[in-house]
């Protein structure tokens, strides 16, 4: 099933997206109810449980043409599946509109909405899936990066992680979105509306990539109060694993949740969805892509 996923990929991600926006509009206590029942039935460890703080489906990835591009941006599919946090423009629109406002042009490659970092099929053992997607996902960025010419860009830092994996021995540069923009947008904006505070969550791959220095270095750019909780430590969501076992998540994130309860901060940060839905379940406050708030910084 999950290999013949990998070559649907775009249906896949638009079923998952419609079931939750139906959710969204429906009952919660209703959709938990039918997914608790799924799960004893069939088995916890292959239906998510729904709980009223996820968010509606995300919208259909399109590629983008750009003659000029230095980059090519792939945008998650986990973005395409969960939609942004509530009133949030989400990353891919944030991303886009910082490298528009600093001038500098990225394309979005033709057949973007079938490709995946495969994450999804690695992290359950299921190397099968995994090469039907490497099949479909490297002859595009290919053709895309000119033969790897321009470096590859993702905006979720697991999804970098998987895309480095995913195109290991390929002649690819891949380079997450965070660290693009920290390198090459941000010293062309000017931050309009800085945020009084910011609490930062690093992730498990942010930390294996490099990618929290430059993740901080950016929430510094839009406030004088950045902090990452002495306590911080993986949130345990892991794609769908927060959904198939809540308690994982919970455990996870005790000691960080307890720490931030201390104190108020105007916006909470992170650089991947699933760990800011984690964070945001932990500490019933909600959290966006780092480049989501410098979006929201810099506008004119």
């Amino acid at each position: 099933g999950w290999n013949v996923a990998a070559g649907r990929w775009d249906a896949v991600t638009r079923v998952g997206a419609v079931a939750m926006t139906t959710a969204k509009l429906l009952p919660a206590p209703l959709v938990t109810a039918v997914t608790d029942l799924g799960r004893i039935v069939i088995g916890s460890d292959d239906v998510p449980r729904y709980d009223r703080g996820l968010p509606r489906g995300g919208v259909r990835r399109r590629p983008r043409e750009a003659a000029d591009a230095v980059a090519v941006y792939v945008p998650s599919c986990i973005g395409s599946l969960f939609g942004p946090a509530e009133s949030s423009q989400g990353v891919r629109e944030a991303f886009l509109a910082l490298c528009e406002r600093a001038g500098v042009a990225v394309a979005i490659p033709e057949g973007v909405e079938s490709l995946c970092c495969g994450t999804p099929w690695t992290s359950k053992g299921n190397p099968r899936g995994h090469r039907t997607m490497a099949d479909t996902a490297l002859p595009v960025l290919r053709v895309a990066t000119r033969g790897g010419e321009l470096p590859v860009i993702s905006d979720g830092v697991s999804c970098t992680e998987g895309f480095l994996h995913l195109t290991d021995g390929a002649g690819f540069t891949v380079v997450d979105a965070v660290e693009f923009v920290e390198r090459e947008v941000l010293p062309l904006l000017t931050v309009r509306r800085p945020l009084e505070s910011v609490a930062v969550h690093p992730t498990c791959s942010s930390t294996h990539l490099g990618v929290t220095d430059p993740m901080v270095r950016v929430a510094r750019a839009i406030s004088d109060d950045v902090v990452v909780p002495v306590d911080w430590g993986c949130c345990g969501f892991a794609g769908d694993r927060g959904m198939l076992h809540p308690e994982l998540t919970a455990s996870a994130t005790r000691a960080e949740a307890a720490e931030l309860a201390g104190r108020e901060f105007a916006a909470y940060a992170s650089a991947n969805r699933t760990c800011e839905l984690g964070m945001t379940r932990a500490t019933g406050r909600p959290y966006r892509h780092i480049l989501e708030l410098l979006d929201d910084a810099t506008r004119p």
